[in-house]
């Protein structure tokens, strides 16, 4: 339950985006509730990377650090699932999924993306672990091993040769031929065609990859190309729809389309983070949360301007 039923701003989603943005209204005075159901994208990494000042931190001491930071200036972080959102004439009535209900002056929703994985059996065990997906976010870790590389299309081809930046041993697995593999060819990037059905585990360590042929080929990580989606529930019920990202007319995912600041196409609501740009790293989120949360302050600040003009006529 909250501390009161009513606030200037609610914040769906309390990642680095969500807090960002928590903190950044909170110290501009607005009252700012953040509903976050605990399941950070990231909770199976060992530590955030490529964040300047907080390289290597563990995502849940990072998230532990931003919610004491903004119940600090005033604003509240609360534990839950947000069901529906729905317009009022003053707002928004957001309900929560323990049947308690608050409302709000404007949204700020950043509930992230899911990455949908291959059905590769032990893959999703191995998660975020030694099968990664960013070499920005995991490269180093597993530098100069022997990466796999599961993917299908164009995405094979690019990502085989950001991986092989990373190691002189990197084999990509797709299931169809490549148009362009000539290119991975020039940079001793072997392919193998094939359907990967499951991973060879030992002593809690990944080995190699299982073929539809019962073939085993030999691998310290494997690298996927998961497609990304939005958790955009809350904004379909709005009304608002998501758009499809295409990479060399492969299609990676969806997202919310918004402008720089974060603004929707509906009036009072902002996104945030990888809700809104899938391929956003910790920091960039956290940056784009200082950004809405600016300009959702900026809005209420010109609302309450025009409302004082007209009370003053």
């Amino acid at each position: 339950m909250t501390a009161q039923t009513s606030y200037e701003v609610v914040v769906i989603g309390g990642g680095a985006a969500g807090l960002s943005g928590a903190l950044t209204l909170a110290r501009a005075r607005r009252s700012v509730l953040v509903v976050d159901g605990g399941r950070p994208r990231n909770a199976p990494a060992a530590g955030v990377h490529v964040y300047l000042g907080r390289e290597g931190t563990p995502p849940e001491e990072l998230l532990a650090t931003g919610r004491r930071e903004v119940t600090g200036y005033g604003g509240e972080v609360v534990t839950g699932t947000v069901t529906t959102a729905e317009r009022t004439d003053e707002g928004f009535r957001v309900v929560l999924e323990d049947g308690s209900a608050v409302t709000a002056r404007r949204l700020l929703v950043t509930t992230g993306l899911v990455d949908e994985l291959p059905d590769v059996a032990g893959l999703a065990e191995r998660w975020g672990r030694d099968v990664v997906h960013c070499p920005y976010c995991h490269g180093w870790e597993v530098r100069d091993q022997a990466i796999g590389v599961l993917a299908t299309g164009p995405l094979a081809v690019h990502q085989g040769l950001l991986w092989r930046q990373l190691s002189k041993s990197v084999t990509v697995f797709t299931e169809e031929p490549l148009e362009d593999g000539g290119r991975l060819a020039a940079r001793d990037v072997t392919v193998v065609q094939g359907r990967v059905t499951a991973l060879e585990v030992t002593d809690d360590r990944l080995t190699g990859v299982r073929l539809e042929t019962g073939e085993v080929v030999s691998c310290d990580a494997l690298a996927i190309a998961a497609r990304m989606t939005a958790r955009a529930d809350v904004l379909v019920g709005l009304g608002l729809e998501t758009t499809e990202l295409e990479r060399d007319g492969q299609v990676i995912g969806s997202y919310v389309a918004a402008d720089p600041t974060g603004a929707t196409e509906i009036p009072g609501v902002w996104v945030a983070g990888n809700v809104a740009s899938l391929m956003e790293q910790v920091i960039g989120s956290a940056a784009a949360g200082v950004r809405a949360g600016a300009a959702i302050n900026g809005d209420l600040i010109a609302e309450e301007a025009r409302r004082a003009v007209e009370e003053s006529r």
